[in-house]
């Protein structure tokens, strides 16, 4: 998943909108949507103030939500070309 989708479902389930996001960090709105659509990525420190935000640490929200059946699957597939060699 991608910075900009993880940065997108953390401010959805901490219930906030752009506006409101861009407004706390002194940015405009659209510089929030261009970080949601990985269009542009935030600073370090824009990064940080992010995660206090959202309530997440800096490295939730850089792998926010992981799907973790996405993880065992990358795990096997590992496992596999290990076995084959």
């Amino acid at each position: 998943m991608s910075l900009g989708n993880n940065l997108f479902n953390a401010r959805k389930k901490k219930g906030v909108s752009q506006e409101n996001t861009a407004e706390k960090l002194g940015v405009s709105r659209q510089t929030i949507s261009k970080w949601e659509t990985d269009e542009t990525l935030p600073d370090i420190c824009q990064a940080k103030k992010l995660s206090t935000l959202y309530g997440l640490s800096l490295d939730e929200l850089i792998e926010y939500n992981i799907d973790e059946k996405e993880i065992q699957d990358m795990i096997y597939k590992t496992n596999d070309e290990v076995s084959k060699k």
